[in-house]
Parts: C-alpha cells; structure tokens; sequence
C-alpha cells in the first residue's frame, strides 16, 4: 500500500482554515516599490485625473494667447512672495493684444511690481503660478 504511518490523515477543512490564518498573519506585508521600479497605471491615472493636470500636452494655462481663455477674470500668483495678481481678460487684451501669450503677460505684470530684487539674474523677480 502507501508508505504513511498510520498517525497521519488529511487535516479538516477547519484546519486548514486555522493554518491558512496562521500563515497569513506571520506573513510579511507585500514589498513596496524598489526605486527602479514602474509605478502602477493606478498612480499615473489618479495624476491625470487631478484638475491641475494639462488638458492637453503643451497647452498648460499658461501657455494659452488670451483669446483662447474662456475666463473673464485673469488670476495668477508668485510661488516666491505670494502676491496674487487678477486683470480682466478685456483689460489685458487691450493692453498686450488678443495674440499674446498668457504667460508671458503675466510674467509681464508680476515683474512690474516685483519686491524681490536681489541684483542676481537667476534669482530676482517673482515666479509665477497661472490659477
């Protein structure tokens, strides 16, 4: 017959169960990601999804012309002092022309007003964040 001793039977279904949950709770959590590693689809989805994201690669907000944005109040803000500048879409066109670009008119407008003057190229003037 068979080479088992006579002690040994298949466990029961309640058993089984008992190990399973025995090893499920000595198990170590799954790894995370190593740094070389592809981020799942779910992470570059959720980023895609997010209402910040450019609508369309290479159109960002800023670099609309002012005919293009539907918005009448034209709202932008300085990462670096935090000085928030609106203009009305009308006054900026009169001002700069319908086929300015936005981010170069807000640029415009946050540099003319810029506190943050250091005497340095690289770090005068405001940074700009299009709303």
């Amino acid at each position: 017959m068979t080479d088992r001793p006579a002690s040994w039977r298949m466990p029961t279904p309640k058993q089984m169960e008992k190990m399973i949950g025995a090893v499920r709770r000595t198990m170590p959590p799954a790894p995370g990601l190593a740094p070389d590693d592809d981020l799942p689809p779910e992470y570059w989805q959720a980023l895609l999804d997010d209402s910040r994201a450019e609508t369309k690669p290479g159109h960002s907000a800023g670099a609309l012309r002012l005919s293009q944005i539907s918005h009448h109040i034209l709202r932008l803000s300085c990462s670096r002092c935090g000085r928030l500048v609106e203009i009305q879409k009308v006054d900026a066109t009169r001002l700069y022309g319908a086929d300015a670009v936005w981010k170069e008119v807000g640029q415009r407008l946050l540099d003319n007003t810029c506190t943050q003057r250091t005497g340095r190229y690289e770090e005068d003037g405001c940074w700009p964040t299009f709303d």
